[in-house]
C-alpha cells in the first residue's frame, strides 16, 4: 500500500505557474465557426508563449509573431512604422490577453521542417535585428506605432538553436554555427537589456542538448551576457527525466554565475521516442495517459526548483492534448490543467510526502480553503491498480472528490472522508477540495 502524508499546517512556499502553455485561445466568429475561448478561461492559464503561432492559420499564419513576419523587408528603415506589419499579431495577442493569460513573447522564428529555410537563417546584421526587436517591444509596451501599453514582461531570444546542429541540410531552427549563435545572442541580449532594464530578457529555449547548453552557459558567463531566465525543453515519458534534465542545467547555471536566474521549461509533452513510434506518442498525448502524465509533470516540477513550465502545445496541432483538433472540445488534459489551477488559486503550497514514486501529490491552501491534487502515473502499460493510504494532518474532515479517469471528466463523485484509503487505477487524477 502506498502512503501519502499531507500537513496543511506547514506552508513550504508558493504554488508556481506550472500550467502555462505555448499559444493561445481561439475566439468563435473570427474567421472560424467554433472557438474555445470560454473553456480556455476555465483553465486559468498564467502565461502563454507565442512560439510556433505562425504555423496556425487561425492565429494569422505567416503574418503572425515571428520577427521576419512583422518586419518582412530586412533592408527597410528600422525606425519607420511603415516597415512593420503588426496587424495580425496585435489581434492574436489581444485575444490571449482578453482571456486573462499573460504573454511570454518569443523573439525569433518558428521551427521550419521544409527543405528550404527562411526565417531560421542567421540575420545579416545582429545589431539591426536587435533594433527591430526593440521596436516590437516598444509597440507592445510603450505605444509606439499605434501600439499598446500591455507590460509584457518576458522576452525570449530565439528557439532551439541546438537542434540538428550537425545536420547542415536539415537545420530547422538556426541555420548558422554554434559560435555564430553565441555572438548573435550576446549582441541581442546586451542591447535589449540595456534598452529595457526593467524587463526579463532571456533564452535560448534549448531543445535539451546538455553539451551544447553547457558550452552556451559557459560562454555567456565569460562574456558577462545578462540573462534573466534560462529556458529549455524536454519531451519524455517519465517526469523524472524532465526533473533530471533541469537539475543538470541548474548546476551549470550555478557554476557559471547564473544561479539566481529563473529556469523555465517552456516546451514539454509526452514522447516515448521520436521515431519510429511517433504516431503512438500522438495517441498518448490526446489520451487519459497523456493527461495523467501532464499532472505528474506539473506536480513533480512544483516540488523542484523549476520556476515555470509551458506545455507544448495549445494551438490546434497533434501535440495539443487540451482541445480536439477538429471540434475544439476539451480533451482529458484540459481537466488536468483545471485541477492544477485549483492549487494555483490557493497560492500557498503545503508539506506533502509520498513513499511511492508513481503517486504524485501537491496541496495548497489560502483563506478560501484547501485543495489537494493526486495522480497515479507510470509509463508501464502493464501497471495495476493500487491502494493509497492518505493521511491528512490539520485539514478538514471531509472534502469534495473530483475524479479524472477514462470515464470521468473531473466530475464530483461524492465526499471523501480524511484518512480513508483510496483505490486508484493507473493514469488517474484526483482533486480534493
Amino acid at each position: 500500500m502506498s502512503r501519502i502524508t499531507i500537513d496543511f499546517s506547514k506552508e513550504i512556499g508558493k504554488i508556481k505557474p506550472m500550467h502555462c502553455v505555448n499559444n493561445g485561445p481561439l475566439k468563435e466568429g473570427e474567421d472560424i465557426r467554433t472557438g474555445n475561448f470560454d473553456k480556455w478561461i476555465e483553465m486559468g492559464i498564467p502565461y502563454s508563449r507565442n512560439h510556433d503561432a505562425s504555423l496556425c492559420i487561425e492565429y494569422g499564419g505567416d503574418h503572425t509573431v515571428d520577427v521576419w513576419a512583422i518586419f518582412p523587408d530586412f533592408d527597410a528603415d528600422v525606425n519607420d512604422p511603415d516597415s512593420y506589419d503588426f496587424t495580425l499579431t496585435d489581434r492574436y495577442t489581444k485575444n490571449t490577453l482578453d482571456s486573462g493569460t499573460k504573454i511570454f513573447y518569443r523573439l525569433g522564428t518558428r521551427i521550419e521542417h521544409w527543405v528550404k529555410k527562411y526565417g531560421t537563417l542567421p540575420p545579416a546584421d545582429y545589431k539591426k535585428w536587435a533594433e527591430i526587436c526593440e521596436h516590437i517591444i516598444m509597440h507592445y509596451n510603450e505605444g509606439w506605432a499605434d501600439g499598446y501599453h500591455w507590460n509584457i514582461e518576458y522576452w525570449e531570444i530565439w528557439n532551439e538553436a541546438d537542434l540538428n546542429e550537425d545536420d547542415a541540410p536539415n537545420k530547422r531552427t538556426w541555420g548558422g554555427t554554434k559560435e555564430e549563435f553565441f555572438d548573435f545572442y550576446e549582441v541581442v541580449s546586451k542591447y535589449l537589456k540595456n534598452r529595457f532594464p526593467h524587463l526579463k530578457i532571456g533564452g535560448p529555449a534549448l531543445s535539451g542538448r546538455l553539451d551544447w547548453g553547457e558550452d552556451f552557459i559557459k560562454e555567456m558567463g565569460k562574456r558577462q551576457v545578462p540573462m534573466d531566465f534560462f529556458s529549455w525543453h524536454r519531451y519524455c515519458p517519465e517526469p523524472d527525466w524532465l526533473i533530471s534534465k533541469h537539475n543538470k542545467f541548474k548546476k551549470m547555471l550555478i557554476d557559471n554565475g547564473y544561479g539566481d536566474i529563473e529556469t523555465i521549461c517552456n516546451e514539454w509533452n509526452y514522447i516515448r521516442q521520436w521515431t519510429p513510434d511517433f504516431l503512438n506518442n500522438v495517441k498518448q498525448i490526446i489520451s487519459m495517459k497523456g493527461a495523467a502524465f501532464a499532472a505528474a509533470c506539473m506536480i513533480a516540477a512544483q516540488h523542484s526548483s523549476i520556476d515555470m513550465m509551458m506545455y507544448y502545445d495549445a494551438r490546434p496541432s497533434r501535440f495539443n492534448g487540451l482541445f480536439d483538433f477538429y471540434t475544439l472540445e476539451p480533451l482529458k488534459t484540459f481537466y488536468t490543467f483545471k485541477m492544477f489551477n485549483e492549487l494555483y488559486r490557493r497560492e500557498n503550497s503545503v508539506s506533502v510526502n509520498s513513499d511511492d514514486e508513481t503517486v504524485y501529490v501537491a496541496a495548497a491552501k489560502n483563506e478560501s480553503g484547501e485543495a489537494l491534487m493526486l495522480c497515479y502515473y507510470t509509463d508501464d502499460d502493464n501497471a495495476q491498480p493500487k491502494t493509497v493510504e492518505l493521511e491528512i494532518k490539520n485539514g478538514k474532515e471531509k472534502y469534495d472528490l473530483y475524479l479524472l479517469d477514462e470515464k470521468n471528466d473531473c466530475e464530483a463523485i461524492g465526499k471523501y472522508k480524511a484518512n480513508t484509503p483510496l483505490k486508484l487505477d493507473v493514469n488517474t487524477v484526483i482533486l480534493l477540495k
